[in-house]
């Protein structure tokens, strides 16, 4: 994770300059500690690796499809389960970790968190630039974000 650090703390000054992030010391926390768990040593896994709000599918509120495979990839398990925060409503989390197979380790969960608060941050800025009609903007993702951001830092331990 150290090697996206930088993109991340640029992301995360011009979040807060714009008064998109109530609390930027508390979304550092966060990456910081992710950055700082063991990275993985396991077997390369089967990842989507862009799994977010707009790459999956829904029917009835449930979850039915995923899409967008252009960043297939092998490696780290926590890059694909991040997207608990950001797809997931609040009661679910621990749940979707739990039945995770092989089971997520605690130095897993921390870069899982790191990817998405990243991710989040990436979701906020999208949106608000769909806000203010700039390109590459979508209004419809900053929202998700946002409730991602909340959890990830109410729920950081």
């Amino acid at each position: 994770m150290g090697e996206h650090s930088e993109g991340f703390l640029r992301q995360l000054a011009s979040a807060a300059e714009m008064g998109l992030v109530p609390d930027p010391d508390a979304v550092r926390a966060v990456w910081d500690d992710a950055a700082a768990a063991p990275g993985w040593a396991g077997p390369a896994l089967w990842l989507h690796g862009d799994l977010h709000p707009a790459n999956v599918l829904t029917a009835d509120g449930a979850l039915c499809g995923v899409i967008d495979f252009g960043d297939l990839c092998a490696g780290d398990p926590a890059c694909d389960l991040a997207a608990a925060w950001i797809l997931l409503p609040d009661d679910t989390v621990d749940l979707f970790h739990a039945a995770y197979r092989p089971t997520a380790d605690a130095a897993t969960l921390r870069r899982a968190r790191g990817w998405a608060v990243g991710r989040a941050l990436s979701g906020i800025l999208i949106g608000e630039a769909g806000v203010h009609g700039r390109p590459g903007g979508k209004p419809t993702w900053g929202p998700p974000a946002h409730a991602a951001l909340r959890r990830l830092i109410a729920t950081h331990r």
